[in-house]
């Protein structure tokens, strides 16, 4: 692996729950397995969930342990689509730009495809010959042989996908029919291509929509391809006659799924309206309005539940635009003539009438059925999600994080442990964020990602090493409050502590000192998620802190994991302190900057020191080395007398370790330290100062005053 590509790799860090049976953010995808009573679901946090999707609420007591059975999480970003293909296998598509292929009775995956180079956005699977088609953010549309997928391993795999030529911008759907004859995508390019899958030919493109095409349908028989759009509307395209043969307007806003009942005969459509409406394909004037949800709607299945009896009852399952997933039952065959009398007298109304007199094409067909109210049947599975974090504010002790989520709670995060250290429910950030605060400076070393729903810390090159502080600062009370400690050191040195390539692990520690710059008294959770990749978002590598020391994930982190992070993990090397050039001058008030006096210029001490240098250790430089050097007294004639005051163009640069022999107590009973006319607090640190009071670009000036 090149150095260069190295460089652009970055460790993420996802903070969350040993378990997450609940969806944490959005749904973006279902698939129902008949034969097994299962549901699969994707959302937004990155994982696929397994569910029972066949008993009723009314016989479980706990959605999380009897509902929930399983969850998938090698994904780094949200899943869009599944593909559920034979019952054995299920396939994902995920925004990291990687298709997985899963096994669905050992749940674990098998294999991962990199061919995308951009998010993708859609699959669909051709049963009859095994092929699935792929659909991405990138503008390529690809088949693959699910046998070849399966047969995957370390040592088998290369596989090849067939492209499907000819769209101009992002793909955001893709159907086909069960043999491939037809294979058909919707992009933002407004239109819909279609291929012969089994030549890869092009053999058509539909225009018609004004807007993203969203979703997609073939019909059984090949002849029909169905679409939806963010225009609004909803297309029934003749395959042969490569022509639109009617428009359906029954949503208010634009559509975003559909699915249809095994004969083909009727569709179901949801979308950014909240709304599922379905409609007769033998004739587009018969819609019913089925549910209203109180979000936009993500995805439709269209089911038969199976339950011991061996009855079958018809069953729409729906995810909207947030993290519940319902089971309402359908109203069931033959009720579109029950309704389409209703439609029939709405269609004869005035304003029906007035929606006709607009259309200019007698196959468009709107009327006052999206008026209807949704029948009050109550859904009979509800999976609830859990909140996701969708607010965050990093406290300026770059430590803590005060979050918000889409329940109005607000928590406290400690990113060092690793957890959540406070809850204080439906209080209001900033009154949270009050209490915490400290008036200190820390630089940032890490950035936080909020994409899944759950916080996610980012780490960098240029940042990682950034934020030393006192041993003091970060809590830890058993060393020297001079003691310094680097937060990026100790969060790898946490999360790398199991890898067998880790410093120390073979008794290579030089020093004690050089120890406890890295050592953590807390233990991040085993199970947190690493995720390597490059800087612009493509994963690389993925596993749990408790995965580290398994062979294969030691193998690939020996390939993938960048110098900045390798140097410091394997030989604990990693950027020294920064400094800070400050002047120590005799207090004079009310001199704004304090560079001058009304009757002469006063003698200066240039001085350099790292950025976490105490104003207590100042405080005892100024007593030991310019106030009394021989005897620690506090006379001001005595220091000038002795002329301890460096030449204004010299630099002193001063170590905390070693600014005075020993150490002096109370100092702040003998002197006193200003800047800007401010009082500084013994407990203060150089960019402290230097960030709150001096905030100038020349160099800090910090007075100090001699106490009677």
């Amino acid at each position: 692996m090149s150095t260069s590509f190295k460089k652009k790799v970055q460790i993420s860090v996802t903070i969350r729950n040993e378990e997450e049976p609940r969806h944490r953010s959005s749904i973006n995808s279902l698939a129902f397995d008949k034969s097994t009573g299962r549901m699969y679901t994707a959302g937004s946090d990155s994982v696929i969930r397994i569910w029972d999707g066949t008993t009723p609420d009314d016989d479980i007591d706990d959605q999380d342990s009897e509902r929930f059975i399983n969850s998938l999480e090698h994904h780094c970003d949200w899943v869009n689509d599944l593909a559920l293909c034979d019952s054995n296998y299920l396939v994902s598509a995920s925004s990291d730009t990687t298709i997985k292929v899963w096994n669905t009775k050992q749940s674990f995956c098998m294999s991962t495809l990199r061919t995308h180079s951009d998010y993708v956005k859609s699959l669909a699977y051709a049963k009859d010959v095994g092929l699935l088609v792929s659909a991405s953010f990138d503008k390529k549309v690809y088949l693959w042989s699910l046998e070849n997928l399966t047969k995957l391993s370390n040592t088998n795999n290369s596989v090849t996908a067939t492209s499907l030529p000819g769209n101009k911008n992002s793909v955001y759907s893709v159907a086909t029919s069960s043999t491939a004859h037809v294979v058909c995508s919707g992009s933002t390019e407004k239109v819909i291509r279609i291929w012969d899958g089994r030549t890869s030919q092009k053999t058509g493109k539909l225009k018609g929509h004004t807007d993203n095409v969203k979703d997609l349908l073939v019909s059984n028989d090949e002849n029909q391809i169905v679409s939806a759009s963010s225009d609004g509307t909803i297309k029934v395209w003749s395959v042969g006659q490569q022509r639109c043969i009617g428009t359906i307007k029954i949503h208010s806003e634009g559509v975003w799924t559909l699915a249809a009942n095994e004969s083909f005969t009727e569709i179901y459509s949801g979308g950014k309206d909240c709304k599922v409406w379905r409609t007769n394909l033998r004739d587009l004037t018969s819609s019913e309005l089925l549910l209203e949800e109180d979000r936009s709607i993500q995805k439709i299945e269209k089911v038969k539940r199976y339950n011991l009896t061996g009855m079958n009852s018809p069953v729409i399952e729906n995810a909207a635009q947030s993290n519940d997933i319902k089971r309402d039952k359908d109203v069931g065959d033959g009720a579109c003539e029950t309704h389409n009398n209703i439609s029939s007298k709405l269609v004869n109304n005035d304003i029906t009438q007035h929606y006709f007199h607009d259309e200019t094409s007698l196959t468009d067909y709107t009327d006052a059925r999206k008026f209807l109210q949704a029948p009050n049947v109550p859904a009979d599975i509800v999976i609830r999600g859990a909140p996701s974090i969708r607010t965050h504010f990093v406290l300026n002790d770059r430590r803590h994080i005060v979050t918000k989520d889409t329940e109005n709670n607000v928590d406290v995060w400690d990113v060092l442990q690793g957890r959540k250290v406070a809850s204080y429910g439906k209080k209001s950030m900033s009154e949270v964020t009050s209490k915490y605060y400290k008036k200190v400076f820390v630089p940032s070393w890490f950035s936080v990602d909020l994409k899944l729903g759950m916080l996610q810390i980012v780490l960098e090159e240029g940042d990682i090493f950034a934020a030393w502080v006192s041993a003091k600062e970060a809590g830890f009370s058993d060393r020297p409050p001079e003691t310094k400690v680097n937060y990026g050191a100790i969060f790898l040195k946490s999360l790398f502590e199991e890898w067998p390539n880790s410093y120390g692990k073979n008794g290579d520690v030089r020093d004690e000192a050089e120890s406890f710059q890295t050592y953590s008294p807390y233990k991040l959770p085993s199970y947190i998620p690493i995720i390597l990749s490059e800087s612009y978002g493509k994963p690389i590598f993925k596993c749990s802190i408790n995965e580290i020391a398994n062979d294969v994930e030691r193998e690939f982190l020996a390939d993938f994991l960048p110098p900045w992070a390798s140097d410091f993990i394997e030989r604990n090397q990693f950027p020294k302190f920064n400094k800070i050039p400050f002047i120590l001058i005799p207090y004079v008030p009310n001199t704004g900057n304090h560079h001058t006096s009304a009757n002469k210029t006063p003698k200066k001490e240039r001085l350099s020191s790292t950025e976490m240098l105490q104003m207590r250790k100042v405080m005892e430089h100024v007593i030991d080395k310019i106030i009394s050097p021989n005897e620690g007294g506090n006379s001001q004639n005595h220091h000038a007398n002795n002329g301890q005051i460096n030449p204004t163009n010299q630099t002193t640069i001063v170590h905390s370790a070693n600014l005075v022999r020993t150490p002096i107590l109370n100092p702040e009973t003998k002197i006193e330290l200003y800047c800007c006319d401010q009082k500084l607090d013994p407990e203060m640190d150089l960019r402290t100062v230097k960030h709150f009071i001096w905030k100038q670009g020349a160099d800090l000036a910090i007075q100090y005053k001699i106490l009677k």
